[in-house]
């Protein structure tokens, strides 16, 4: 095999599909990056045999093969080459890359060895602006859980319902969701619990005004953007019942500023660790709520103004929820509804994509 591409081309499409490659598996190939020439293009894949990725790219093709490259080095080779045309040949057993005046020689895996790429039935498919996707993907993602003794919790819960595609997360102490209208009038409703660590793979790709299209096998997730195609296996589990834990209504709805609020919890939580709590005062007839927090450090008070309606109540959240909440949009303003001092307080914004932020309280 023997073709040149550019440096960034190559770069670009290596990085790509490392993210597919796997260094902990006992199988030497799965660390490896497969190529392949196909007409005027570079075929390029990866596999840990639950994530598969493949993208194509444009190249001078001088002479058809294919081989399977360790990934790792492959990729810190060209990242560290010069943005310039890069000249690859191989044999049996080595691939020469040579850029500019510098020149490397590296040991080549058995492309006989290498998987192949998954075939999959599609049952179901949407197309939705990458923009979009993205941005939902960023408001839930924060929410979700650490914990790997509860596979479906770590993972985002997707449903298309009647037009509307939402994502869920949570924790079991907040909940996230996102949701925003999208035009697939041939679509059927479905639901798919999908790993948020793909999820942000997949928000990382370079932005653009394409559609990404979301698809679903009995089993696999198959998400394909421009020139890349991604496979992964569905998280399984069951998603908890979010619906039924979201309120519907509201004793006290307040409206305030979210850089305001967001510059006053940072404050608060300067004084104590990422658990610390801060306490929300909601005083109606005078429309101001007070922030309070008390460590063994010291203590602080802060008031901000608000629109609102509803009875006086007095609330406590963990800092950092309530941080990643109002890190995740990028709203003017955020809405806060809670009916109790006892039962989860729920922040919202009203945009293209709406978002509700759920957070369960902290004793104060």
């Amino acid at each position: 095999m023997k073709f040149s591409i550019n440096q960034s081309e190559l770069q670009n499409a290596l990085g790509t599909v490392l993210k597919g490659t796997s260094s902990k598996s006992t199988l030497p190939i799965l660390s490896g990056i497969y190529i392949e020439t196909k007409e005027d293009s570079l075929v390029f894949q990866a596999t840990n045999l639950d994530l598969s990725i493949q993208y194509q790219a444009k190249a001078l093709i001088e002479e058809p093969g294919r081989t399977v490259v360790p990934g790792k080095l492959f990729f810190d080779i060209i990242k560290n080459m010069n943005d310039a045309a890069v000249h690859i040949s191989t044999n049996d057993d080595n691939a020469s890359i040579v850029c500019d005046s510098s020149s490397f020689i590296i040991r080549t895996l058995d492309p006989d060895d290498f998987p192949s790429f998954p075939k999959v039935e599609i049952l179901q498919k949407i197309s939705v602006p990458f923009e979009t996707f993205a941005n939902m993907v960023k408001k839930v993602s924060r929410a979700a859980s650490k914990d790997e003794s509860k596979p479906a919790l770590t993972g985002i819960n997707v449903t298309l319902e009647d037009g509307t595609l939402s994502m869920v997360t949570t924790d079991s102490y907040r909940l996230a969701l996102a949701s925003a209208p999208v035009e697939n009038d041939n679509a059927e409703n479905f639901q798919a619990v999908i790993s948020s660590v793909f999820m942000a793979d997949i928000v990382s790709l370079p932005k653009s005004e394409e559609n990404l299209t979301l698809a679903l096998t009995e089993n696999q997730i198959v998400v394909t953007y421009q020139d890349t195609v991604f496979i992964n296996r569905k998280i399984e589990g069951s998603f908890p019942a979010y619906k039924r834990i979201i309120p519907t209504s509201y004793v006290t709805r307040i409206a305030v500023s979210r850089q305001q609020l967001i510059a006053a919890v940072r404050r608060a939580s300067l004084l104590g660790s990422a658990g610390c709590s801060v306490k929300f005062e909601i005083d109606m007839p005078s429309k101001t709520l007070m922030l309070s927090s008390s460590q063994d450090s010291g203590s602080l008070k802060e008031t901000l103004p608000f629109n609102g309606e509803g009875e006086n109540i007095e609330i406590g959240f963990n800092c950092a929820y309530v941080m990643d909440g109002l890190s995740s949009t990028d709203s003017d303003q955020i809405y806060l509804e809670l009916t109790s001092s006892t039962k989860a307080g729920v922040f919202k914004t009203t945009s293209e994509s709406s978002f509700l932020y759920l957070v369960m309280p902290m004793r104060i």
